[in-house]
């Protein structure tokens, strides 16, 4: 007869089957069809002119319904902010390609081709495209949906909502049950439905009595047979990096605190030793100095939330270029630290699903935490933003919020979403910034978020793979 361990374990695969059988199959395009009002990447914004048109004697005219235009699209009178520059390039048009940056010039040397698609940005600022580097799709709700097709549905859902709403283009997983991460990431790759693009990392691994227990998207193990196993278990079933909890947390019980430690020092060479000789990068929930510099010295591609972290960990992580991801909504959004009607409006919602205690634990992290985010800030540690929070559509805009409130300036922030995130996710040679070549990942602001990075949110188009996929209603105003 089987334990009720190894029947969880069992069940935990069969859906996980189920999962990856109906994604090939037909089972995304009727989870798709159950997502109203979300529809597929299509058409051009009512913004759009086209060169060389007959109504318009060979000047600039609204497309008709219909009409076949080029791959070549303009941007132009655009403020830019590249990903890469410390300072932006105002008056700036680009031209894209085939879904690439071709070029980049100022606007009134834009040349438009006839038959070239021409956006008047009107001197909106342009950026690439946002990403969240920290994200279980499951949040906002800590218990999901029981049913495998709904959980599905609404993660997808949620990934969905995160690119129209807030313009998150990418995003890296970090815990995710049943693979659903994985399935999503290759139907939005498909193109068959909008979507960000997906960096999977499946199951949060972690030990019994270890952080996460109890979530619907952690994975116990014990000993290094069992680590190995889980290891090789997520790697079959397609993720792209590994997500190893080393250290307790903030929402936990009260054997699970931050300065409390899980893995025995051969269960972590297990896994470092499996992911280096598979070449997964291993994503790091490291809480205390010494979770920290254990997961380092073994090669951590990157370390999570460091709420507690001393000038060794810091030193460590500039020699070995280990990227932080500070996670700092995990310690910074409680009743008690709210500074401003997002954060309120979000509180309201949160406060339905935390229990007191945790909030007691966020406020009794959060001094310590910005301590070390700042110093990491300081020395030029690698960063990126990941927010550890949902829905998608929240959680990068509030945790680049908090950067700037804890002493990053808004580009530092803009940085770590866009440039620093692509880094992270292992594809900063194709996406993150806006350079000649590089894939058409981009938004457009309508105000500049160097002055307020809550402008951010005055969200007027997304593009996706150079192609126009979400268009606000202009305002005027």
């Amino acid at each position: 007869m089987k334990t009720r361990k190894q029947l969880e374990k069992s069940e935990g695969v069969e859906l996980g089957r189920l999962a990856r059988r109906t994604a090939r199959r037909s089972f995304l395009r009727g989870a798709a069809a159950c997502l109203a009002g979300l529809p597929l990447a299509s058409g051009l914004p009512r913004e759009t002119v086209y060169a060389g048109s007959k109504r318009s004697g060979g000047g600039l005219s609204a497309k008709t319904p219909g009409e076949v235009v080029g791959s070549r699209l303009v941007l132009a009178n655009c403020h830019l902010i590249d990903g890469v520059s410390d300072e932006p390039r105002p008056d700036t048009g680009v031209i894209i390609e085939d879904g690439r940056i071709a070029d980049l010039v100022t606007s009134r040397g834009v040349s438009v081709e006839k038959r070239a698609r021409l956006i008047d940005c009107r001197g909106a600022w342009l950026l690439p495209g946002l990403w969240d580097a920290h994200v279980h799709l499951q949040f906002p709700d800590i218990t999901p949906p029981k049913d495998l097709t709904a959980r599905t549905i609404k993660y997808g859902a949620n990934a969905i909502e995160g690119l129209r709403e807030a313009g998150i283009t990418g995003i890296r997983t970090a815990g995710v049950d049943n693979w659903i991460d994985v399935a999503w990431k290759r139907a939005f790759a498909s193109k068959q439905y909008l979507g960000p693009r997906i960096f999977a990392g499946g199951y949060f691994i972690t030990t019994t009595a270890g952080h996460g227990h109890g979530y619907i998207h952690t994975r116990e193990c014990d000993g290094t047979e069992d680590f190995s196993r889980a290891v090789r278990e997520q790697i079959q079933n397609g993720v792209d990096h590994i997500k190893l909890g080393l250290s307790g947390g903030i929402m936990g019980p009260p054997w699970d605190g931050n300065r409390q430690n899980a893995l025995l020092p051969e269960e972590m060479d297990a896994v470092f030793r499996l992911c280096n000789q598979r070449d997964y990068k291993v994503m790091c929930h490291a809480t205390n100095p010494l979770a920290v510099k254990e997961a380092i010295k073994r090669g951590a591609w990157s370390i999570e939330h460091g709420y507690i972290l001393d000038d060794e960990c810091i030193r460590l992580m500039l020699e070995k270029r280990t990227i932080f991801v500070p996670t700092l909504c995990v310690s910074h959004l409680s009743p008690s630290q709210v500074s401003n009607e997002w954060e309120k409006r979000f509180m309201e919602m949160w406060t339905r699903q935390i229990p007191p205690e945790f909030f007691a634990r966020a406020d009794a992290a959060s001094k310590e935490h910005k301590k070390w985010f700042q110093a990491a800030l300081k020395a030029g540690v690698r960063m990126a933003v990941g927010s550890d929070m949902g829905p998608l559509k929240d959680g990068a805009l509030l945790e680049m919020g908090l950067w700037v409130s804890d002493g990053a300036t808004p580009m530092q922030a803009i940085k770590a979403a866009t440039s620093g995130a692509a880094e992270v996710c292992g594809t900063a040679d194709e996406l993150g910034t806006i350079e000649k070549g590089k894939i058409a990942d981009l938004i457009v602001v309508r105000n500049n978020p160097l002055e307020d990075i809550n402008n951010l949110r005055k969200l007027q188009m997304v593009f996706k793979d150079g192609d126009l996929v979400v268009e606000k209603p202009a305002d005027r105003s």
